[in-house]
């Protein structure tokens, strides 16, 4: 297509605009909805409002978090996932913060971080001692979780991590031996392992050296993933896929050196 300098510059100045318009209104609705105030679904809804009504019927339930997906990277991958499942696309505003430790957990527990060190000091405190482990409870959160909403499952629901394309391919592989768990829910960590790895490799750098580049190298990603491979497998399934992110990523555009 015809690239316009000006355009373009009108465009990223537009989007810097609304990004501090977003700021401004978070910050001045954020405490209101924390408190419950007219607030929109936030990470810690997630599992009430679009996991559990699927419970009720016979279909089983696969719930996937993918960590640090954006939405526009979302929907590039959508009309992929389109040709085999019928998508019914909501919206949510993740907790703040919106890192892995806060937003993942606010999902999986159904609680706000300050509810689940009071509720749950022994996962929280754990977690509090070994950075890398705050997100080592989310099997227990979630269990925790249904028992409060008075769910029962049986058999009971199952939980699995995906940090690496081995371990990937192994669940995508065996998915169908999961078919009378009544709720699987998985952890996919490959967008964020991208996110990071941006920053430290100078090919990535070049390949993604702006958000439209990064759109672009994640479709490439999906459409040979191991995520995507199940997800076909399953469409043959009769059950019901709910997918989402637990937070994004901001593409920095000035690098600061901070000294402390």
């Amino acid at each position: 297509g015809f690239q316009d300098a000006g355009l373009a510059q009108t465009q990223r100045d537009q989007h810097r605009e609304c990004n501090a318009e977003f700021g401004t209104y978070i910050q001045n609705e954020y405490a209101r909805w924390v408190e419950g105030n007219e607030a929109p679904v936030l990470s810690t809804d997630v599992v009430k409002e679009y996991v559990v009504p699927h419970l009720d019927n016979s279909h089983r339930v696969y719930f996937i978090v993918i960590d640090c997906m954006r939405l526009d990277q979302w929907l590039t991958i959508e009309p992929m996932i389109s040709e085999y499942f019928t998508i019914d696309r909501q919206y949510y505003y993740s907790i703040l913060p919106t890192a892995t430790p806060y937003s993942r957990n606010a999902i999986f527990s159904g609680l706000f971080p300050s509810e689940i060190e009071t509720k749950h000091p022994d996962l929280w405190q754990r977690g509090m001692q070994d950075e890398s482990s705050r997100n080592r409870y989310e099997r227990q959160l979630m269990d925790r979780q249904l028992e409060r909403l008075g769910i029962q499952l049986d058999p009971e629901p199952k939980y699995v991590k995906i940090l690496d394309i081995a371990e990937a391919r192994s669940v995508a592989r065996k998915i169908t031996t999961f078919y009378d768990v009544p709720l699987v829910s998985m952890v996919y960590n490959f967008v964020d392992n991208l996110a990071h790895g941006r920053s430290e490799s100078e090919l990535l750098q070049e390949i993604a050296p702006d958000e439209s580049g990064f759109r672009t190298l994640t479709k490439s990603w999906f459409s040979h993933s191991a995520l995507f491979d199940m997800l076909r497998r399953l469409s043959r399934q009769d059950c019901t896929v709910v997918l989402t992110t637990d937070h994004g990523a901001v593409l920095g555009m000035r690098g600061t050196k901070a000294f402390g």
